[in-house]
């Protein structure tokens, strides 16, 4: 041996000590490079995880106004599924009838959140009659629908990603992956040598390469550390990294990094990456509620998400899912039972993926802005931010169906037209629904937020309610002169409006000068209150561009949709100035509430003159210019409302509210051509269809508290008998009723001596009757 070693050194002593510079030179230098990388990259691991932003819960509860069309509604965009049967899964709901059964998911947001439960939710004439707790077998008050996702804000990577800890993942995930991707996972370092020598033999059979031999070590390193090229220097780094790895870190810590970064699908230019994203990528709940066909689809996808697309290639992804199934029963993770009957069952994928971008452009634009004044655009990218909206999904899908319906309605009068939609919940001022155009699904202008155009007739309740608070002076009897005005303007112009109708009406009751919007009697009111008192009042809801002359009466101010239902959330919530809100507030990644955005309502202002205003846009609908509501099915909600028509009919209005919902309807054109459209023939079209649809409750039509009704001859504005002939009663704040100067002394005279029936006692249409 001697010998040989003597005779073979002087051959070998070259490459010899070539190879053991080599190595110190090299390799040990670049093992450390390796080593160091390895260490600095895990210990700095923080998955950056997309900001998600949801709408607002669905609230069931007995008495809310609810239809089934809407109820399904709201079910499909939270991204519920119709179970087969009854729904017992978790994101599935079944009807039989008007009886919902649904199986909720649980949720957790700013203000709590709701646990999983089993409900079943009985509707009946319009709203909700019924909530029962299936899950605990009782009665329920009330409970809510997690809420549908309706947008991501991603970063750079574009990377949908839910962090978990280990421990917060089904265990038979968590074994499940082990048996199917690396069964010597627990005893291998990093390689495993006896599956490559496995894999090697399967391919030379084979004559092509049919299986893997990569440990859940290697995966996890080619994901953070190496591109996709197959090179043998990439094999090597691979192997290398792979033991540096395993001897750093536990083999908790390095399945727990695979499980939130292994890849498993991709949706346009986001990728799906984790189990927890995956589960609501294919299934649309969380993962700690996957069933085991469920989980063996996920782990068997691993080998190749874009070749098993389960809705794609079902059939594929059930073979492969079967295969993952019987490991896990080999590995006996699953018994004999179990195993069957997860191979008996469908794949059950939602038909649409989980993963939204953007649903709602123009209702998100204003979110952004808003989130923006309070984070920054890293932590909104890649904060793993959870955002909770005002949005309500049914709200802004009809919304967004009653403009749609509206201008194809209008055939080719509606080419070239534009219209903007905003709903309010005028209780606490959140944003329902926002439209921003008739493309209301791609980005662009919105309309609704920052078109500022002329408002028309849309301000006279303003400068009326001015009037009715000081009701020692004006009530809704007093009579307004509607004769011509002409008026020298400070620039030597004069001044001459015009009623619609191109004619004076004489004196009108203040309620008939609303309602039917005349204009010249409005212009008389105004310049009596004080062309300056009128601005700064409209001044003291934040708006900025108000001058100063008498065209502001007669609505000559821009102002956007948003604007405009910010203003009449004042009327709509008696007298609550409240600033209109998007969001409700946002959690971190952790589930740490770190911003709430809510109003605490003072005292409401002017409340009495409010009613009276509130009761006179009730007129409006019923006999006024926005009669048609009075005349359709809706007349039973006693809508308050008001139609605007800017100068040259470049602009058309219309602002209502119910007891619960509030909407601001305009259309007009981009190039402020003229639309030849009134407030009442295209925005309160818009009104109408989206109300149509959208459950709400009624106005009241009870007097609020410090009104009461009296009796009065509107031809004079004076107190009347009830008996007399044209009597009718309106609203008065408590104390200023006119008092009885109509006592019709020739008429009850005529009755009694000629032997007439008693004159009739009801009010004309569009009054009130007495409760």
């Amino acid at each position: 041996m001697r010998g040989f070693v003597a005779r073979t050194w002087p051959f070998a002593r070259w490459p010899i000590l070539l190879g053991i510079g080599f190595a110190i030179g090299f390799v040990l230098p670049y093992t450390l490079v390796l080593d160091h990388r390895v260490k600095t990259r895990v210990t700095e691991i923080d998955f950056s995880q997309p900001t998600r932003v949801y709408a607002r819960p669905q609230l069931l509860e007995a008495g809310v106004p609810m239809n089934k069309a809407t109820l399904e509604l709201e079910l499909q965009m939270a991204g519920y599924t119709e179970a087969a049967h009854v729904a017992q899964v978790p994101g599935t709901w079944s009807a039989d009838g008007d009886t919902f059964t649904i199986a909720s998911r649980g949720y957790m947001d700013p203000v709590g959140g709701e646990l999983p439960r089993r409900v079943r939710v009985t509707l009946a004439a319009g709203r909700i009659a019924s909530v029962f707790d299936l899950t605990a077998n009782k009665p329920l008050h009330k409970t809510h629908l997690d809420p549908a996702r309706i947008a991501t804000m991603y970063g750079a990577e574009q990377e949908e990603r839910i962090v978990v800890q280990l421990a917060e993942l089904p265990p038979l995930l968590v074994e499940g992956v082990q048996a199917v991707e690396d069964r010597d996972f627990k005893n291998n370092h990093g390689i495993d040598f006896s599956s490559i020598a496995r894999a090697a033999l399967a391919d030379l059979r084979a004559g092509r390469k049919v299986q893997g031999a990569s440990t859940i070590t290697q995966q996890l390193v080619r994901n953070l550390f190496l591109d996709r090229n197959k090179t043998l220097v990439r094999k090597f780094n691979e192997a290398l990294l792979s033991i540096l790895l395993d001897a750093h870190y536990s083999k908790g810590q390095i399945l727990d990094a695979y499980c939130n970064e292994v890849f498993m699908g991709q949706q346009g230019g986001q990728a799906v990456h984790g189990f927890a994203a995956a589960s609501w990528f294919y299934f649309g709940r969380p993962v700690q509620t996957l069933r085991p066909q469920e989980i063996a689809l996920l782990v068997g996808m691993v080998q190749g998400p874009s070749y098993y697309d389960p809705r794609r290639y079902p059939e594929r992804a059930l073979a492969r899912r079967d295969v993952a199934l019987d490991a896990f029963h080999t590995t006996g993770l699953l018994n004999d039972a179990q195993w069957k009957a997860a191979r008996a069952a469908p794949l059950d994928v939602t038909p649409k993926p989980q993963l939204v971008v953007d649903r709602f452009p123009a209702f998100m634009d204003v979110v952004r802005k808003q989130l923006q004044q309070d984070f920054s655009e890293q932590q909104l990218r890649s904060g793993g931010l959870k955002v909770y909206t005002t949005l309500d999904p049914a709200a802004q899908v009809y919304a967004e169906q009653a403009l749609d319906d509206t201008l194809h309605g209008l055939g080719k009068r509606g080419n070239g037209l534009e219209g903007a939609v905003v709903v309010v919940d005028p209780g606490d001022g959140d944003v329902l629904a926002m439209v921003g155009g008739r493309e209301s699904d791609t980005h662009g202008f919105n309309r609704a937020y920052d078109a500022r155009r002329p408002v028309g007739s849309s301000l006279k309740p303003f400068y009326y309610l001015m009037a009715l608070a000081d009701p020692s002076r004006w009530n809704v009897a007093s009579l307004l002169d509607d004769s011509p005005v002409a008026l020298k303007l400070p620039n030597g112009k004069l001044w001459t409006p015009q009623n619609d109708d191109h004619k004076s009406h004489g004196e009108v009751p203040m309620v008939v000068a609303l309602a039917k919007s005349y204009n010249l009697a409005s212009v008389h009111l105004g310049l009596q209150l004080g062309v300056n008192r009128v601005a700064a009042f409209l001044r003291s809801f934040g708006l900025t561009d108000v001058e100063a002359n008498p065209s502001i009466l007669l609505g000559a101010v821009d102002m956007s949709p948003f604007q405009l239902a910010q203003l009449y959330e004042f009327i709509a919530d008696d007298g609550h100035a409240l600033p209109l809100l998007t969001l409700r507030g946002v959690l971190d990644a952790k589930g740490h509430v770190i911003k709430q955005y809510a109003v605490r309502p003072g005292k409401g202002q002017y409340v009495q003159a409010v009613d009276l205003v509130r009761w006179m846009m009730q007129q409006v609908t019923e006999y006024g210019t926005a009669a048609a509501i009075g005349n359709s099915s809706l007349a039973s909600l006693h809508v308050a409302g008001k139609t605007g028509t800017s100068t040259g009919q470049r602009d058309s209005w219309f602002s209502g509210f119910t007891g619960d919902r509030l909407a601001v309807a305009w259309m007009g054109r981009d190039d402020n051509k003229q639309t030849h459209l009134w407030g009442a023939s295209g925005a309160l079209k818009v009104w109408m269809n989206l109300f149509e649809k959208l459950p709400t409750a009624p106005l009241s039509t009870a007097p609020g508290p410090g009104i009461q009704y009296a009796w009065v001859d509107p031809a004079t504005g004076q107190g009347s008998l009830p008996q007399c002939d044209g009597a009718q009663q309106y609203p008065f704040i408590d104390g200023y009723a006119p008092p009885v100067q109509n006592h019709c002394y020739l008429q009850r005279l005529e009755n009694l001596f000629g032997g007439g029936g008693s004159a009739s006692t009801q009010p004309a249409a569009g009054t009130q009757q007495q409760p």
